[in-house]
């Protein structure tokens, strides 16, 4: 892989642990705890305890990505970036730039 495409894979993780780093604050707000005081109906309550749940998920997978976002920066320079675990073969570009952390091609995520 050239040096123009590795500076514009670092340019994307960067730019999508940001994102990642503004998702999980806004998690983290959304996932506090749902005090019993609150003046709702109990449709309501359970309703806000589910949403805090689905919420919970969504920081745990937003928790991962950034930490996997993180490893994906650090390996960008290895000689090994880009090629898939699995096969060996090459990583087309378009996926490393849409999933810079992913580690298999198409074929072997499968």
């Amino acid at each position: 892989m050239d040096s123009t495409a590795l500076k514009h894979i670092q340019q994307k993780i960067n730019e999508e642990i940001a994102k990642t780093k503004v998702a999980i604050l806004n998690y983290k707000e959304l996932t506090k705890p749902i005090a019993p005081e609150n003046a709702i109906g109990r449709i309501s309550r359970m309703d806000a305890i589910n949403n805090k749940s689905v919420n919970e998920a969504a920081f745990k997978k937003a928790e991962l990505k950034l930490n996997n976002l993180t490893i994906a920066l650090s390996n960008v320079n290895d000689p090994d970036f880009g090629i898939c675990y699995k096969c060996k073969n090459q990583i087309p570009l378009g996926r490393i730039l849409l999933m810079p952390h992913t580690r298999f091609c198409v074929s072997c995520a499968r």
